[in-house]
């Protein structure tokens, strides 16, 4: 049975206030996260740029795909769960991290251009993706369209269908119409080049269930000194299709969900309450429409959800990954 749900009520619970309605087991093994990248960086041009990768492990490939504003920092208490048994490769989208700062404009097609090419420069084959946030619109696209060096796909947080895209600004509610209506204007620029909105405001405060240290936060300034630095990080909301526009990137969502919903692809669902970009409607509705699912529900959570709970995506990523076909 198809789960049929309006996408009005759907991109208003997008914006949900933050609502502790779980609490995650007790779990046997004891972990500590982090805040020190534990992991020396690799280089490889594309384009004529350098990009920067984490590249830890041997074994089948696990391809982590990070979005806005982060890096493969996002994945460093991830990794070491599966890089045992596991190649595990976690790149910093170009203009991102430690990665080139090139003169383009930081499209979507110029970041899918560069994963393209990082991906065809390390000789990537047989790969599973764990995809986040705009790195799930990219990593979905280029499973969609080499489904043949695509084995499986982990993801949360993710930009999908029916959250994406949206029909108007108004179907989005409040405070999500007025933040990117904010985001299309003149205004924007002052906040996210000036301030290092995306950093200090919403990875910082308003998009996790626990405040993240300074010493995190930190490590997510850094690659972005300068209001120069962070053009990507203006670039990627503006990228969100809302009535329409950007087209290019409304296609690319729209076919990377007739995808997502027809293959036959393993796939692994992370999620959160309430949840950004994947509310509960959302996750109702993709446990009703994938096939070849396993979902995993993490406990409290808003979108970055690698910070709030990294051993139990860890953990259950490892699980996955090790039954695995082939």
């Amino acid at each position: 049975m198809t789960l049929r749900i309006s996408r009005r009520s759907v991109l208003q619970g997008t914006v949900a206030t933050i609502a502790f309605v779980s609490a995650l087991p007790a779990l046997a093994e004891r972990f500590i996260p982090s805040a020190d990248m534990p992991f020396e960086k690799k280089f490889v041009e594309v384009n004529g740029s350098q990009m920067a990768y984490v590249d830890e492990g041997d074994g089948p490939v696990i391809l982590f795909l990070h979005g806005n504003p982060t890096s493969s920092y996002l994945w460093r208490n991830i990794i070491p769960f599966v890089s045992d048994t596991h190649r595990a490769i976690a790149p910093d989208l170009i203009g991102m991290g430690d990665s080139d700062k090139p003169d383009i404009d930081y499209t979507f097609a110029d970041h899918a251009g560069y994963l393209g090419g990082f991906i065809g420069a390390l000789g990537l084959q047989d790969i599973t993706l764990v995809v986040h946030d705009w790195g799930s619109v990219l990593g979905m696209r280029y499973a969609r369209l080499n489904e043949g060096n695509v084995k499986a796909v982990a993801f949360m947080e993710a930009g999908i269908p029916p959250a994406l895209p949206a029909p108007s600004l108004e179907a989005m509610g409040e405070p999500s119409a007025q933040l990117f209506a904010m985001l299309r204007s003149s205004a924007s620029e002052e906040a996210v080049l000036q301030g290092n909105f995306f950093v200090e405001e919403v990875l910082g405060k308003m998009a996790v269930a626990t405040p993240l240290s300074q010493e995190v936060l930190d490590n997510y300034r850094a690659p972005f000194p300068t209001p120069e630095s962070r053009k990507p990080t203006l670039v990627w909301p503006r990228q969100v299709p809302i009535a329409g526009e950007p087209a290019d990137t409304a296609e690319v969502i729209t076919a990377n969900g007739d995808w997502l919903y027809s293959t036959d692809m393993p796939k692994l669902m992370f999620h959160v309450a309430p949840g950004a970009l994947m509310p509960p409607p959302v996750v109702e509705y993709v446990k009703a429409n994938a096939s070849n699912l396993e979902d995993v529900f993490l406990g409290p959570g808003v979108h970055f959800v690698q910070e709030d709970h990294p051993a139990a995506i860890g953990r259950a990523l490892r699980d996955w990954a090790h039954r695995l076909p082939g």
